[in-house]
């Protein structure tokens, strides 16, 4: 069977994406993506080998949209601003794009280069970001899976309705990040 006319793996990731951010990363299968598609699952194959593909392309996916967003949000910026800019950037994509979110969430095998050259991508403008504080080493280490964990945490909270209470959450955000630069400016704080 040909593939579909119009259908190449580009408009098959734009439909899982969509998919996956409107009914959440897990509501993406082959099934339910053929039926938004309008075409019969193993028409699927002559783009995908099978779901864990369709996965790893999406997670792929979204770890290219996240650092696009974070370099453009964070271009010319650097210190504080770069830090807030770069918050503010990684909220907003998780916002948008929760489904893609999710995607990118898991860990690459080992030996899958294109996930792990996507991921570096990410890595490295948290660093960038943070190289205005003159931490290195085991310090940086710590600076950065700490800025890692409060945006995933706060992230992870709103997405599955943890907070609760009526207060505004762009308000919370602010004041955790803000915590995090008097932290980092502190050079005690990263020290192991």
């Amino acid at each position: 069977m040909s593939p579909r006319i119009g259908l190449d793996l580009p408009a098959l990731l734009n439909a899982a994406a969509e998919l996956a951010d409107a009914e959440g990363f897990e509501a993406v299968t082959l099934a339910t993506l053929a039926q938004k598609l309008k075409i019969r699952p193993p028409s699927l194959y002559n783009h995908v080998a099978g779901l864990p593909e369709l996965r790893r392309l999406l997670a792929h996916r979204g770890l290219e949209e996240l650092a696009v967003r974070l370099e453009g949000e964070v271009a010319g910026l650097s210190g504080d601003d770069a830090v807030r800019a770069f918050s503010r950037a990684y909220l907003s994509f998780a916002r948008e794009h929760p489904g893609l979110y999710q995607a990118l969430q898991a860990a690459p095998s080992p030996g899958d280069e294109l996930l792990e050259q996507a991921g570096e991508r990410v890595l490295e403008q948290i660093y960038r970001t943070m190289d205005g504080y003159g931490l290195s080493g085991d310090s940086a280490v710590h600076a950065v899976r700490t800025i890692r964990s409060l945006l995933h945490g706060f992230v992870t909270l709103e997405q599955q309705g943890g907070f609760g209470l009526p207060l505004d959450l762009d308000v919370t955000f602010r004041l955790m990040v803000d915590t995090f630069l008097a932290g980092v400016k502190n050079p005690d704080s990263f020290k192991s």
